[in-house]
């Protein structure tokens, strides 16, 4: 096998990745990053009109055919068709990226069981996609990759004292979200290696969006990393392209943690 440059191995050029929950403050860092790598982006939401936006916010900065299309992970019922609908409008996708997330901020003291349950229907949407990502790319008879995010809440309990008095504990229906899809991932990447579909994780840590994370809860957090600070979201920028792309091309079924040092203690 020809040795390839480190250009080309994480050149997305050719590439359509769809990735979910684009606009927010990681996704839209994460879908600049794959955009800037080359790739078409298929920016989905749940609202048309801001996926549409989306899409031309990137179209606009980074030039390129960048598309937004109408999908709602939390819909189990629609989604195949709305995948579909999205291959219909690219011609075809290439790499899935389950990113969207519905959240719900009630801790352990007061969540409830329908609660509960709801937000863990977000890891039935990550299987589901990442399932018709895998019967699509198969049909073509060509490779394909499907990137989780997780995040080091799947891999640790949070501090209690980091929340007290400032706001509800890291929710345990999250952690326990995340946990399942970091071995969501692992489950996946067995089955499917053999279809020449790769499937990680990238579970971020500490990375609070700046105009809302109160400010004590902040300081508490970074004294419990060995960096001593929050994340910034574009430090997510080099960790989703090297895993997009053929540059992790022996890389599957792993979790790939950028945490600031919070999991080494």
């Amino acid at each position: 096998m020809q040795e390839r440059s480190v250009q080309s191995l994480f050149d997305l050029s050719g590439k359509t990745v769809l990735i979910s929950g684009a606009s927010g403050y990681l996704g839209s860092a994460m879908s600049r990053a794959l955009a800037e790598a080359g790739a078409r982006l298929v920016v989905t939401s749940r609202d048309p009109d801001r996926a549409n936006e989306t899409a031309a916010t990137l179209r606009e900065k980074l030039g390129g055919d960048h598309l937004g299309v109408s999908l709602d992970q939390m819909d189990h019922s629609t989604l195949e068709e709305s995948f579909q609908r999205a291959v219909e409008m690219a011609g075809s996708i290439d790499v899935v990226v389950n990113n969207g997330h519905e959240g719900n901020a009630k801790d352990l003291t007061n969540v409830t069981a329908e609660e509960f349950d709801r937000q863990l229907k977000n890891a039935t949407g990550y299987f589901l996609m990442a399932r018709c990502l895998r019967d699509h790319v198969v049909s073509r008879g060509v490779s394909g990759n499907v990137v989780m995010i997780g995040s080091m809440y799947g891999m640790v309990a949070s501090y209690p004292d980091a929340y007290a008095g400032i706001c509800a504990a890291s929710p345990v229906a999250y952690h326990t979200l995340k946990g399942g899809i970091v071995h969501l991932t692992r489950h996946l990447a067995a089955y499917w290696a053999e279809d020449r579909i790769r499937v990680n994780c990238l579970s971020p840590g500490p990375f609070p969006n700046p105009d809302t994370a109160p400010q004590e809860m902040v300081n508490r957090l970074c004294n419990k990393l060995p960096m001593r600070r929050m994340g910034v979201n574009h430090e997510l920028k080099g960790v989703i392209v090297f895993l997009a792309s053929d540059a992790s091309s022996y890389v599957t079924g792993h979790n790939l943690v950028v945490d600031g040092g919070w999991t080494a203690w």
